[in-house]
């Protein structure tokens, strides 16, 4: 089987495909929810959904993997995402194994992703029917200028070409900070004063805000309203289908 990633590398696999290290969160979720799971014998230590990837070996983080570990477990297929993996992992790997690499920055291309990792474990018709659920659940529609912070000490928010970026556009949502340089943009008090926000969402992850971060921010910016959400929410692949209830829930209540 020849199959195109989406850096555009031809990958030839030899199928079936049953043993597979992952090594990106959401793919692994996604991996199980499509009824493969039983064919992930490695992931990272942060591919922690659904609760039985617990029971698959960790092989490192997603920045610094251990080769060795991998090695050992000896995959037919590695799973990377651009963002989450770095390329110096990315190349060391494809040296040994067949690597395919996924790139989401956008609902249509995590839709894609779904699409693939079907073909890659011969799951079609159950990546169809993700699809069909995903695509069957209403987002809200909502309007204003919004923005979702994510990192603490400097201020860093989501920019743009950002799959989160692209879900609060879909909603309706104007992000001041798509114009700034970076996918994901360090930013200072003033600038978000400047940026006149009507919603400032502070995620659970990977920097865990509480409601102390509201205190410290809110007397900077009186007009916005300053609000925790799950960032687990924005993950891509089997965590949509229930982004759009819980997202239903969060505005519109």
């Amino acid at each position: 089987m020849h199959i195109q990633d989406e850096l555009q590398r031809t990958i030839e696999l030899q199928q079936p495909i049953t043993r597979i290290v992952s090594l990106c969160p959401a793919v692994t979720e996604t991996l199980f929810a499509l009824g493969v799971g039983h064919y992930v014998v490695g992931r990272t230590k942060f591919c922690i959904f659904p609760a039985e990837a617990a029971s698959v070996p960790a092989v490192g983080g997603t920045k610094d993997v251990n080769y060795e570990a991998i090695d050992a477990l000896a995959p037919q297929l590695i799973l990377c995402e651009k963002e989450e993996n770095t390329k110096d992992i990315v190349e060391t790997l494809a040296k040994t194994y067949p690597v395919y690499v996924a790139q989401v920055e956008t609902i249509a291309m995590a839709l894609t992703m779904i699409e693939k990792l079907g073909l890659l474990t011969n799951s079609t018709d159950a990546a169809n029917s993700l699809i069909a659920n995903i695509n069957a659940v209403q987002l809200p529609t909502l309007t204003g200028r919004a923005a979702y912070m994510m990192w603490r000490k400097p201020y860093m928010v989501v920019g743009a070409t950002t799959y989160i970026n692209d879900v609060l556009e879909t909603i309706g949502f104007t992000n001041p900070f798509t114009a700034h340089d970076g996918r994901y943009p360090a930013v200072t008090i003033e600038q978000l004063q400047d940026a006149q926000l009507d919603y400032l969402l502070l995620s659970s992850e990977p920097f865990p805000f509480a409601q102390k971060h509201i205190d410290e921010l809110q007397p900077h910016l009186p007009n916005t309203r300053i609000q925790l959400i799950d960032g687990e929410m924005f993950w891509y692949g089997a965590k949509m289908k229930e982004a759009a209830p819980y997202l239903q829930n969060y505005f519109v209540k």
